[in-house]
């Protein structure tokens, strides 16, 4: 039997005329005549016809919600309206049945939280099976552009010995016996007989290590798996998430702010390019989900619009001292609507940056210049001894997409700064080898890819942008 052929070719090429041969699961099966085919290589189906009364009763009872089928037969132009060709079954071959009394999906709306629950088959829908093109889309893009600007790639440590965020929440990897494990004489354990001999754990970043190769190769970034220790049980947090983090030497925070802004850019106008099927999908999702909402609860663009808007403009760029001013003097923060003060040495809610980006400048924000005592220890201090030169990029719906700065290239203040944060010396003595030998300014930013993924997709819970989420209290798979 000659190859099949996927779904998503034989569309886009429409040879009628031909014989052939496809595989895939039954979106529907009308009046036992018209079966809705997807091989997952597209969003469309494929219409075959079947003359019932040519097939055994058995085959017939066979083909039936998501089992799986294989069809042969000649493709013509489709006589009825929704489709341009369609394919006339000669041979149809159940691959694999499907019995809907106990198969947990069915072919109804299922809400989110229970294609979570039977998360082994959410990709069988419709909604997920976009998803999930449309990140590897994205994944896809992420190279090209990184290639095409002249960085390299680099794979960086998931087991590391450091804490790049300083912050703490980090999944300890170890052999040792946790019940029995050796001790100090100070009555702690002995991690010098640990595998690496030293206490490690899951990266939290790259960043460190990517900026030994930026200052070396002029130009690199990661793209990997990191690691949160943070019992947040929210729609925008992951305890296993993929970070891209680039690094570039002899750039400061207004390079750092362009190559973000055009690298966020690229990628929704990369879809928008190749997927528009998948966007128009998910985009008639959110509108028929948004129907019965109040007009207030609704998004002011569908997804697609949403989109090509934020490729369309300029991102706005103000500091941090500016977006408190901006927030204390609005008629939410007056009326006492938001749920958390604001005030200059705190950190932006996530109220707060969704009320900068979507009320006050309606398209997305860099936010600078942020109080020192609120980033991390690498970041450069300012000349006013306050702020550091940091940048985070705020989208709709999601608050912070891209989170960086110029780094800290002055031995000394780097020195200053890490004594003040407690972050041992030499611990990262190599790190501060970089600025003691050959350095320079350098600067780079870190976006959670599933932020991205989200966005894009309209999802609104980061759990459904992942095949397999990583949260507190759920492990599955």
């Amino acid at each position: 039997m000659a190859k099949h052929t996927d779904i998503a070719r034989v569309l886009a090429e429409q040879k009628t005329g031909e014989k052939i041969e496809v595989k895939g699961w039954v979106r529907a099966f009308r009046a036992n005549r018209f079966i809705a085919l997807n091989d997952g290589s597209g969003a469309n189906n494929l219409q075959v016809v079947v003359d019932f009364e040519q097939f055994d009763e058995s085959v017939i009872k066979g083909i039936s919600f998501h089992s799986c089928i294989a069809v042969s037969g000649t493709l013509v132009e489709s006589q009825g309206s929704g489709q341009a060709v369609e394919l006339q079954a000669d041979t149809i071959e159940i691959l694999g049945g499907n019995d809907l009394e106990k198969y947990p999906l069915q072919p109804k709306r299922q809400t989110m939280e229970f294609l979570r629950e039977n998360a082994h088959f959410r990709m069988r829908t419709n909604t997920f099976s976009s998803v999930f093109r449309l990140r590897h889309a994205l994944a896809f893009a992420v190279h090209s552009f990184f290639n095409e600007e002249g960085f390299y790639y680099m794979h960086t440590p998931i087991i590391t010995g450091s804490d790049a965020e300083g912050a703490g929440e980090m999944f300890q990897v170890t052999t040792l016996d946790v019940k029995d494990s050796p001790k100090t004489d100070e009555g702690q354990v002995d991690y010098s007989q640990d595998f690496f001999g030293k206490a490690t754990n899951l990266t939290v970043s790259g960043q460190l290590q990517a900026e030994i190769g930026a200052l070396a190769m002029g130009k690199v970034y990661t793209f990997g798996p990191t690691f949160r220790a943070e019992n947040s049980n929210t729609s925008r947090h992951l305890a296993e998430f993929w970070m891209i983090e680039p690094e570039v030497a002899f750039a400061d925070l207004k390079d750092n702010m362009d190559l973000a802004e055009a690298f966020v850019k690229y990628l929704i106008n990369y879809v928008l390019d190749k997927y528009m099927d998948d966007l128009n999908i998910l985009d008639a999702r959110i509108q028929q989900e948004e129907k019965n909402m109040k007009a207030e609860l609704r998004r002011p663009m569908g997804l697609i619009e949403t989109l090509r808007f934020v490729v369309d403009n300029e991102f706005a760029r103000i500091t941090y001292t500016e977006a408190i001013n901006l927030l204390r003097s609005s008629k939410p923060y007056k009326k006492g609507r938001f749920e958390y003060d604001v005030e200059w040495g705190v950190d932006l809610q996530a109220e707060h940056e969704r009320w900068l980006v979507e009320k006050k400048f309606q398209k997305p924000v860099i936010v600078t210049d942020y109080p020192k005592d609120i980033k991390a220890f690498y970041m450069r201090m300012n000349d006013d001894g306050k702020t550091v030169a940091a940048m985070d990029i705020l989208f709709p719906g999601i608050g912070e997409v891209v989170g960086g700065s110029q780094r800290e290239e002055r031995l000394n203040v780097l020195m200053d700064r890490m004594t003040e944060m407690d972050v041992h010396h030499d611990e990262l003595d190599w790190y501060l080898d970089l600025r003691r030998f050959g350095g320079n300014k350098h600067a780079g930013f870190g976006l959670g890819f599933e932020r991205i993924v989200q966005f894009i997709t309209g999802m609104t819970n980061i759990r459904d942008v992942i095949a397999f989420p990583r949260t507190p209290g759920s492990a599955e798979f």
